[in-house]
Order: structure tokens, then sequence, then C-alpha cells
């Protein structure tokens, strides 16, 4: 019992020695913004080889089958193109670039027109089956590039909601034709 007693006294002076060891104190230092949480990062569907393969995008939150679209929507990007990815997806310009308008009867120059998501595609969640329809803009599409839609849906929603199984996905074409997506064509990249 003396040796413990006599261990624990001296041990005390050497904590507060080290607790004190000559390092000034300082008040609030100024390191940027606030902590942001986590990016969120969502995986679309290219085209290399003939076979899809996942890209991470990182994207701003709230995570939805509409705003991957619309990520998938705006292409590979350069590096990616770079690495012979390409989408099979109609696009009239990549999203967000400007087309030209009709042109104008009377002489005047035509104003460039934005293209956007709504214009080209309509994504409705119910509560037993994702629809992404197609405007004729962007016309009919079979194989790799209906799948592209419909991984890149998939996708979304594991991520928007993990631990639940995705709800299947049908892609209609503008004359109509639909297409049922069950993802055994995804990959996980």
């Amino acid at each position: 019992m003396r040796t413990l007693r006599r261990a624990v006294l001296l041990a005390v002076p050497a904590l507060c020695a080290l607790a004190s060891c000559g390092i000034p104190t300082t008040g609030v230092v100024q390191a940027g913004g606030p902590a942001s949480g986590v990016v969120p990062t969502i995986r679309v569907y290219f085209v290399a080889d003939d076979t899809l393969v996942a890209v991470p995008r990182r994207t701003v939150a709230p995570v939805d089958v509409q705003s991957a679209v619309e990520v998938l929507l705006e292409g590979p990007t350069e590096a990616e193109r770079v690495k012979r990815m390409t989408t099979l997806l109609s696009l009239p310009g990549l999203l967000p670039t400007a087309v030209p308008a009709a042109p104008a009867t009377d002489g005047a120059v035509p104003v460039p027109q934005e293209v956007r998501t709504a214009d080209l595609v309509k994504v409705t969640v119910t509560d037993d089956r994702v629809s992404i329809e197609l405007t004729a803009a962007m016309g009919d599409v079979v194989g790799l590039a209906a799948d592209q839609l419909i991984c890149t849906a998939l996708g979304a929603q594991r991520v928007a909601d993990p631990g639940t199984e995705p709800l299947p996905v049908t892609v209609t074409g503008p004359r109509g034709r639909r297409i049922e997506g069950t993802g055994t064509s995804c990959s996980d990249g």
C-alpha cells in the first residue's frame, strides 16, 4: 500500500509538469468555413468498348433519380472521353450548353436556347416504380443506351435510401416503347 501511495504522489507532479509543458494557450484559430459533411457521390454509367462503366460523380445533396439523370445527361468529361468513355444517349448538345434557336424569318439573329433536362426526359418516382419518359428530342433508346439510364437511376436510389431495395425502373420512348430495368447489366465500377 505504501508503494502505491508513493507512486501516486510521484505521478501527480509529473502529470502536472506534462500538462503545463510551456505551450501557450491560443484563442480561436480561423481555418476556413465550417465543416459541411460528406459530399454525396453517385455513379453515372457511360459506355467504353461496348460495356457499361460506372463513373463516380460528386453531386449536391439531396441525391435523387432526377439529379442523377441530370448529371448523366451532361455526358462524359474530357478526361473520361480520353479514356474512350462515351454515351449512347442522343443528346442535342451536352447540358447545360446552349443550342441555336430556329432561324428567324425576319432576319433577326436567333437567340440561343438553353437545353434543359425537362426538354429531354421526365423522371417520376412513385411508391412502386421509377419512370423515365424520353421526349422526342432524345428519341428512343435501346440496349446499352437504356441501361445507362436504368443503372444510373438504380444507383441514385441506393445512395438516396441505403438499405432498401431500389424500385424497378421503366424507360419509355417518345413513341411508347417501354424498357423495364432490372439492373443485371449494371457494374459497380
